[in-house]
């Protein structure tokens, strides 16, 4: 039987985090309970964290933060009948209306009324328990850890820039910025037949993780810009969210590039326009991801990618805080993850 009371680490202010005993969520119909046993941390919950708020998404009230999921169905609502009880499954942590304009032509991911874990006011996962529609909730196999279950969900943004550039069978790709997302990307890009897949980063660690999970070749950009080195990839996947990273990643881009702009920086970018214009350099923004998780199992059940390798350090639920600022005290930090069943 569940328990009627659960932990869950509530960001109340700024920088103010803390666990309260929260009532467990109950399923509605064609939802399921998760107990959650690993959630990865994003810089989107960092950046909450820090500010309260990411451009238009503002804190207003106490808000669990954590979208990067995994846990075992312990609990199926009324006419929920896609997974039984003991069923480990990953989240994807939007669920979008399906029936809006941009749902029915197959883009739920730019649905207007998506219900996003941990962007306000909808509540997260660093919690014990969480509710997800049981489509969103996706059975995995043994292969797959607890961790990379959650990571999962960075995998299919990775997945999704590559997507959008269309990477294919022997593409030159140039991967700017070598954390999480910039790791996940240089392995999907691998993984959809990217032959040259050159990783750029100012930290000498994360370009020989790189290197590591498949990157043919590395640039730190500290002694050199990516079009000083001479490599001309046909696609960029911009993952550091910098400026000066961008606008150096365009200008590397050959004739006919395909620019992918995933990372989150400020809102306003600028680039070599010339250049763009010159090349015909197509440019665009990728928001999340749509249909992913088929292929984001697939890629890492079959060892095609290595998402255990991205965790650098593990926390129980009261450590929340700590997860969130590892990174700013441990240049090593790749991917924390936090455990709230510890």
């Amino acid at each position: 039987m569940t328990a009627k009371t659960m932990r869950a680490s509530v960001l109340r202010d700024v920088r103010d985090i803390g666990l309260e005993e929260r009532p467990v969520p109950r399923p509605g119909p064609r939802e399921v309970l998760v107990q959650v046993t690993s959630v990865g941390t994003c810089g989107s919950d960092t950046h909450y964290y820090e500010h309260g708020r990411i451009g238009p998404f503002v804190v207003e009230q106490p808000l669990v933060l954590g979208h990067e999921a995994g846990g075992v169905v312990v609990e199926c609502g009324p006419e929920a009948t896609r997974h039984a009880p003991g069923q480990r499954v990953a989240i994807e942590p939007g669920v979008p209306c399906s029936v809006c304009a941009q749902c029915r032509a197959g883009r739920y991911n730019l649905c207007p009324d998506m219900r996003f874990y941990a962007t306000p006011p909808v509540d997260g996962a660093f919690c014990e328990y969480v509710v997800v529609h049981e489509e969103f909730a996706y059975a995995v196999p043994e292969a797959i850890s607890d961790d990379a279950a959650g990571l999962l969900e960075p995998l299919s943004v990775g997945i999704w820039a590559s997507r959008k550039g269309r990477v294919a069978p022997g593409s030159r790709v140039l991967v700017t910025g070598a954390g999480p997302i910039g790791l996940v990307a240089t392995q999907a890009a691998r993984a959809f037949g990217a032959t040259e897949v050159v990783v750029t980063d100012v930290n000498p660690h994360r370009l020989a993780l790189a290197e590591e999970l498949g990157a043919t070749g590395t640039i730190d950009v500290r002694s050199g810009s990516p079009a000083e080195s001479g490599y001309e990839p046909e696609v960029l996947l911009e993952c550091s969210g910098v400026p000066r990273a961008a606008a150096d990643g365009v200008r590397a881009l050959g004739r006919a590039g395909r620019a992918v702009l995933v990372g989150m920086g400020g809102d306003e970018l600028p680039l070599p326009v010339s250049h763009l214009q010159n090349f015909e350099i197509e440019l665009t923004g990728t928001f999340r991801y749509a249909n992913t998780w088929p292929t984001a199992i697939a890629l890492a059940s079959s060892g095609a990618v290595d998402l255990d390798r991205l965790v650098t350090h593990r926390f129980g639920l009261a450590e929340v805080e700590q997860a969130l600022t590892v990174s700013a005290r441990d240049e090593t930090a790749v991917k924390a993850v936090v455990r709230p069943q510890e």
